[in-house]
């Protein structure tokens, strides 16, 4: 059965590792934008990652990053997943696949309207992230992805508070939230540990119609199988 997945992005600093292994998320998240104030260096990245968990793979987040970049990081183990944040293009997604074939392309999108939609849906990353793309932390209109798409991350303005409601109504594959677990601009250990639990709980609930295939629309308020309409899972990474 797929379930509703959970990454915490951003950490960086050594606590916030620790802060990690006790909540046990699915992914945990480097940002590698030096306009971010939570980007790091590879090696703070390399540290955090030898203290977190080998179990939980670490997502590292770019913005038109160069790809040399991106495969020595990938090449070293600091990260196991890359999220593009940028406007990279399908060229530059090709370019990337060829220097690394077996790694995982994860791609954000804005959505502020309808056809914002499209653009993600003719990607060809593995995944696609959806938020509202301004920088602010803040959630986009949730109504404006009708119906859910199977294999999309959803990210922006989530908090432990709302994260159950974001699962009930949008199925999204997994959940991705940063400031939503901070506390004066740093990663706060109780409130990570609060939205692990959220997104947990909602995966032991009964939810007979969730998809083990990948790729298809779900319906809002069963996510069953809904006309098998295929799809394909901001430029300032914050979530």
């Amino acid at each position: 059965m797929s379930q509703t997945k959970i990454k915490i992005c951003g950490l960086s600093r050594p606590c916030d590792a620790d802060f990690i292994n006790e909540a046990m998320p699915d992914y945990a998240g480097f940002v590698f934008y030096p306009k971010s104030h939570r980007a790091v260096t590879e090696v703070q990245a390399k540290a955090l990652r030898t203290k977190m968990r080998p179990s939980i793979p670490a997502v590292g987040v770019f913005v038109n990053e160069v790809q040399s970049r991106i495969c020595q990081l990938y090449h070293a183990g600091t990260i196991q997943i890359i999220q593009l944040h940028g406007t990279e293009s399908e060229d530059y997604l090709s370019a990337l696949r060829k220097a690394l074939p077996t790694a995982e392309i994860w791609k954000a999108f804005p959505v502020r309207c309808p056809d914002d939609l499209e653009a993600a849906k003719r990607s060809s990353a593995d995944r696609v992230l959806l938020d509202n793309g301004l920088g602010t932390g803040q959630r986009f209109d949730w109504s404006l992805i009708d119906p859910p798409v199977h294999h999309m991350i959803l990210a922006g303005g989530l908090t432990p508070d709302n994260i159950p409601d974001a699962i009930e109504q949008l199925c999204p594959w997994a959940v991705d939230i940063s400031s939503g677990v901070e506390q004066d601009g740093v990663k706060d250990k109780e409130k990570i540990i609060r939205a692990v639990r959220a997104a947990r709980a909602e995966r032991q609930k009964d939810n007979p119609g969730i998809l083990a295939k990948p790729g298809f629309v779900r319906s809002r308020k069963s996510c069953q199988m809904e006309n098998l309409v295929p799809t394909v899972d901001n430029m300032y990474p914050k979530h």
